[in-house]
């Protein structure tokens, strides 16, 4: 594994979050693939604060990226709710290539903020989406899934979830939505996509937690030696659940390791690593000499999970990318070739003084080398 370092930013009023990562394959051999990174800015004087969103891009599997460049057809735009004009923007965003359609696909959700740039309950919320043009460079204006029901699914979107395409095109996209006045919940849910515009179908399984907790959220799901796996975030601890069509999923149950103790992940997401040989899952936990971390995102680590008894081997941890003080759980997964995976995360400089620990704002590209290849990889 080697770790390398695409950017920083840290003034003391800003940082970037949320940075993943899309590969644009070659169309021939002298052609080289393209690696289009997107991520937020983020406002530190507030909480959740996007006002921005960013691109950088490599032609050389990370060993130089361009420079940092708003890109103006993700900003935020003025919109109309409940009689007032506010600000809303796309966040939590995740490229990913399309095969179908040969076409790079982000998906997120929008951020409904009050007119002063704050974060209420309840707001509306909704999946984003855009698709990056290859002929220009640049990312096409981003746009809204219809849901089929604006009520139940007032608050829905696909936030910072790791969504698996079907091999005819369609594409299984892990969402989170809160009915008015309950605990969030999570689904999947089936789409088209023809390379422009992105359609749902239908959803499956609504997977709920009713208790003092938020409920579920931030699903994310893997296909592997047939069966499909949906890890998702909760407030006190992160959950694993298995089904056999993407769709319908079994009863939840909590993360813990092979010995049966607890990981200790909590109130943030964790995402899958899948290579033919094996399935990995990425995360953070507690009772890594981190209790001064926020919610202990960091150290950002790496295991292998059993697929049969549905928990993390303890002896295959290993550490992505080390704690310097400031939080690492908002990360993505990238399949760069079938020799080679990327997990890209930055340091949110939140709360203030993590600098003290070493955090500089970095954003980290944690470069998994496979010994064997990589069989599922998809160009």
């Amino acid at each position: 594994m080697k770790r390398t370092t695409a950017t920083r930013l840290y003034d003391g009023e800003k940082c970037w979050t949320h940075p993943r990562a899309g590969i644009i394959p070659a169309t021939n051999k002298k052609e080289i693939p393209k690696v289009v990174m997107t991520m937020n800015s983020l406002d530190l004087a507030g909480s959740d604060v996007f006002k921005g969103m960013f691109g950088l891009e490599s032609l050389n599997f990370g060993d130089t990226w361009t420079e940092p460049k708003l890109l103006p057809t993700l900003a935020p735009r003025v919109e109309k709710i409940d009689g007032e004009q506010r600000p809303v923007a796309v966040s939590d965003f995740w490229p990913r290539w399309h095969k179908k359609t040969k076409t790079l696909l982000g998906t997120g959700h929008t951020v409904a903020y009050t007119r002063d740039w704050k974060v209420t309950n309840p707001r509306p919320r909704h999946t984003s989406y855009s698709v990056y043009d290859r002929a220009s460079g640049s990312w096409n204006q981003w746009r809204k899934l219809e849901m089929p029901d604006n009520i139940k699914f007032y608050n829905a979107g696909a936030g910072c979830v790791q969504r698996y395409d079907l091999e005819n095109g369609n594409i299984l996209l892990p969402f989170s939505f809160k009915p008015t006045g309950k605990n969030s919940r999570v689904s999947v849910a089936k789409c088209t996509f023809d390379g422009e515009t992105l359609t749902y179908l239908k959803h499956g399984s609504e997977l709920e937690l009713n208790d003092e907790t938020r409920g579920l959220g931030e699903p994310s799901l893997m296909r592997f030696d047939g069966k499909y796996f949906l890890t998702i975030r909760n407030d006190k601890m992160g959950f694993i659940t298995t089904g056999n069509d993407g769709l319908n999923f079994a009863k939840i149950k909590p993360w813990v390791f092979d010995d049966g103790t607890e990981l200790g992940s909590y109130n943030t997401q964790q995402h899958w690593v899948a290579h033919s040989d094996a399935l990995f899952l990425v995360y953070t936990r507690r009772g890594a000499n981190n209790d001064h971390v926020f919610r202990h995102r960091a150290p950002l680590f790496m295991a292998q999970v059993d697929t049969e008894r549905l928990c993390v081997i303890r002896e295959t941890e290993q550490i992505l990318v080390p704690e310097r003080g400031a939080r690492l759980g908002n990360f993505g997964v990238t399949d760069v070739s079938e020799n080679e995976t990327w997990v890209t995360v930055s340091e949110w400089m939140q709360p203030e003084g993590v600098e003290k620990y070493g955090s500089d704002g970095s954003v980290f590209i944690a470069q998994i080398k496979w010994q064997a290849p990589n069989k599922l990889f998809v160009s």
